[in-house]
């Protein structure tokens, strides 16, 4: 069965949008790229030390998100994902600009990390290449930062991202378009000064294939062999002469370079010095062009998250090991709060599918905390899923794992500040009441509560005869309710004789 998936990447100089066709052999999903379009916006020009995205910026990018949203009108949103970059997430003014941003596309935009960029780069690269079992490095330098990753079949193994990018980089060094030997020592300093913080560690796991992906790459590569510097690929003694004839002309002469797209003319020399550093300190030989990169990756991630090969799935797995989560505790309690979730009967939407999902994560991981310390290990969990290594999570998935995490147990009023939606915080109810439900560590047969939500808030319905022999439960139960109170939600308590009558009402 075909089906179409659309892939959007905001990087801090260009906008893409890529557009694919799924399509089954043999078992194995296959995608095949039917439409892209690419558009310079060069939003991190001109940001100044105050980080912000300057107006004229973000005029541009919606202009090109509108255009994009007209191209995948229609498609379904689990059929569509949006990427930010490294200008997102350091502008200071990023929840303005995504506010504005997802108004023009018309779909959510994930500000994601270097690192998960990283990967996603990875998986773009590497399923538009032949297979082997090779060691690759992988090189994409943006607009804003740089990622260098190596990896060995389906697995990156070395991930990195870093600070230094064509577009930051022009503004730093060339913002006149003056090239001068000077600027270009100085901004090939500053990029290895970068690089070789991981450079060790690189030149030591090795490689035997290394592949450039970004539009700085694929452009340096078709300037070297249009101009003979290079028989094929990129080389340091091709990019050296390069290097030479731009502080020779003192500026960009497009006609003297063949292949040079007219969008990279002012971000040619920032990008040249940060690939020369890359192969001074990584000692790099030759590198061939890569095709795919983010937009390909965020693709094959999609067609992931709608199969049964949800990379954040393989993520919460590895997190349960490697903090010694008590499977059989965290199965407890998800199983529950999946329960009482149904139970809230929200309206079906994407927005839903995508809290239920998290309700299911977070209780998988709600223990994470007590393999660092007992007391406030909630605080613990929090912190550690807002701010780890989650492949294939955003900022905004991981902050709604914090949140949830956070407010499982204790008090809620120090959620206020979140600004949780009414759908988020009955979400949270569901785990909170799942959690205290499992404190004994045993099974339960059926769950001696229901949940019912109207639009003044929710209410708890508590099978009489369970709480009157379990006085902690009821305690508990009660402070709950009080609890719920304090952050101006309503939450009632009610006991009721026989829950199957609400059962009943419901269907």
């Amino acid at each position: 069965m075909d089906q179409l998936l659309a892939a959007v990447d905001l990087g801090s100089n260009s906008f893409r949008l890529s557009i694919g066709r799924v399509e089954q052999h043999n078992g194995h999903a296959q995608i095949y790229a039917i439409d892209r379009l690419n558009e310079s916006v060069r939003l991190a020009a001109d940001m100044g030390p105050d980080k912000r995205i300057h107006p004229d910026a973000i005029k541009r990018a919606v202009t090109i998100l509108q255009r994009f949203n007209e191209r995948i009108q229609g498609f379904h949103p689990n059929r569509v994902r949006a990427v930010a970059t490294n200008t997102f997430r350091v502008a200071s003014n990023r929840e303005e600009m995504l506010s504005v941003a997802e108004e023009a596309l018309g779909f959510p935009i994930e500000v994601i990390s270097g690192y998960e960029e990283a990967r996603l780069i990875y998986t773009g690269i590497n399923n538009e290449l032949p297979p082997s079992s090779s060691r690759r490095l992988m090189v994409d330098i943006g607009g804003g930062s740089t990622e260098i990753i190596i990896g060995r079949n389906h697995q990156p193994l070395l991930l990195s991202s870093l600070p230094m990018g064509c577009v930051s980089y022009t503004d730093r060094f060339f913002g006149t378009g003056l090239i001068t030997e000077n600027r270009m020592n100085q901004a090939i300093l500053a990029a290895r000064r970068e690089i070789e913080v991981i450079a060790h560690q690189y030149r030591k796991a090795g490689w035997q294939y290394a592949y450039g992906s970004s539009g700085t790459a694929k452009g340096i590569e078709a300037i070297l062999v249009g101009k003979g510097y290079s028989k094929r690929g990129i080389t340091l003694e091709g990019m050296n002469k390069l290097r030479k004839k731009l502080i020779r002309d003192k500026k960009v002469v497009a006609e003297d370079l063949p292949g040079i797209k007219p969008h990279r003319i002012p971000v040619l020399a920032a990008g040249l010095a940060i690939m020369i550093a890359i192969f001074e300190e990584l000692k790099i030989k030759t590198m061939q062009r890569g095709e795919g990169a983010l937009r390909m990756g965020v693709l094959y991630d999609l067609l992931g998250r709608d199969s049964d090969r949800d990379k954040r799935e393989e993520t919460v797995i590895q997190l349960s090991k490697r903090y010694h989560i008590d499977l059989k505790q965290a199965q407890r309690v998800k199983q529950a709060a999946i329960a009482l979730f149904q139970q809230l009967h929200l309206k079906p939407s994407p927005d839903t599918e995508d809290l239920e999902k998290a309700l299911g994560w977070a209780a998988d991981l709600h223990e994470v905390g007590l393999s660092i310390a007992h007391n406030d290990y909630h605080k613990h969990t929090a912190y550690v899923l807002g701010h780890a290594d989650m492949p294939g999570f955003s900022r905004d998935d991981q902050a709604l794992l914090a949140f949830l995490s956070l407010g499982h147990q204790g008090r809620i009023d120090k959620l206020k500040h979140h600004q949780p939606s009414r759908s988020e915080w009955l979400t949270l109810l569901c785990l909170r009441l799942s959690v205290m439900l499992m404190r004994r560590r045993e099974d339960l047969d059926q769950l001696p509560i229901r949940v019912q939500v109207d639009k003044n808030g929710a209410t708890i319905f508590a099978d009489k005869q369970w709480i009157a022999a379990r006085p902690l439960s009821e305690f508990s139960l009660r402070t709950e309710q009080s609890e719920w109170a304090k952050a101006d939600f309503s939450v009632k308590l009610v006991y009721k004789k026989d829950l199957t009558t609400l059962d009943t009402a419901t269907s």
